[in-house]
């Protein structure tokens, strides 16, 4: 089977719409970027009389007027596919209601190396990276953000609910992270870092070495949180996580209020600081929430993903 795989950059959209056109492949599989690849590539499936798998990750269409025009076709393709897999059930559940039915919609675990992100980090290493965060070594309360630092991650809102939630002097809100709102962190008091960007290979120790991960995502007119990988990141460190209702990984099951982290409202600081203060104020919590975090995260593996994948391409094979 010849298979068509490329990196942005190597061959534009609308090649790639007409090499599927081409015929010379089994089956095509599409994600949802990109205005000319997407329709193109169904299209040219249809053309060249081979199944098309969509995977998608929306479980919300952006709102603006631009997206209003695209969602008809959109629709259409979500109906049409042959099969469709999707980021976990709660991208299934949105498909399969445009859809009209759940037939051919397939799970495939979002997920990220338990190798990497799960390895031992040693005292020494945890204590260097909390100092590294601002944090003192062995005391204390760190709370981490790691992702971009923009608007639709819920930066203000948390930047707002740490001032609420009053931790004291030695709780420290470390942000990893490059964005926009980078210059509004200056502004901030000295218990708020900014550490800029963190390599990959830096993120397992940083994991280790805080008390909670907190991704706080709003809703915008362009963005809805598909998933959030950073949350598996720190679960495979047994660090529990806070995230707002409006993350992926929340709404697919991963993130359990109680159970593997906290749930607060999207926007909602003061909703926000409350659960910052009952995580912070009781290690109890934060031991029982890490410690299954993560044991429901090993479920999420890339042989679970590629599972969900293999099911979508024999039913595709099937239709």
């Amino acid at each position: 089977m010849e298979v068509l795989a490329w990196a942005d950059g190597e061959i534009t959209q609308r090649e790639a719409a007409a090499r599927v056109a081409e015929g010379r492949y089994r089956a095509v599989i599409c994600g949802l970027g990109g205005r000319v690849a997407l329709p193109g590539s169904y299209l040219g499936a249809r053309r060249a009389k081979i199944p098309f798998v969509l995977w998608a990750s929306l479980w919300g269409h952006p709102r603006t007027p631009a997206h209003a025009l695209s969602y008809l076709p959109l629709r259409h393709i979500y109906r049409h596919a042959d099969a469709i897999a999707t980021y976990g059930p709660h991208v299934s559940a949105y498909v399969s209601q445009l859809r009209g039915n759940s037939e051919n919609v397939f799970d495939a675990p979002q997920a990220v190396s338990a190798e990497e992100f799960g390895t031992d980090i040693p005292d020494e290493l945890r204590r260097h990276a909390r100092v590294h965060a601002g944090a003192p070594a062995d005391a204390g309360f760190l709370a981490l953000f790691v992702g971009r630092l923009e608007k639709e991650k819920g930066v203000r809102v948390l930047l707002d609910a740490w001032r609420e939630a009053d931790l004291g002097e030695q709780a420290v809100l470390a942000l990893a992270g490059e964005g926009p709102l980078r210059g509004e962190l200056a502004r901030e008091p000295e218990n708020v870092q900014a550490l800029g960007f963190v390599p990959r290979d830096h993120l397992p120790a940083l994991y280790a070495a805080a008390d909670v991960l907190v991704l706080p995502s709003i809703r915008t007119e362009t963005f809805l949180e598909p998933w959030g990988l950073v949350v598996n990141e720190a679960m495979h460190q047994g660090t529990p996580v806070i995230t707002s209702d409006a993350v992926g990984a929340a709404r697919g099951g991963l993130v359990q209020d109680g159970r593997t982290g906290l749930i607060a409202p999207q926007g909602d600081a003061g909703a926000l600081a409350a659960r910052l203060r009952s995580i912070a104020q009781n290690a109890q919590l934060r031991a029982a929430l890490g410690a299954a975090a993560r044991r429901d995260v090993a479920r999420f593996t890339y042989p679970a993903w590629v599972t969900g994948m293999r099911r979508a391409l024999d039913a595709a094979e099937r239709t």
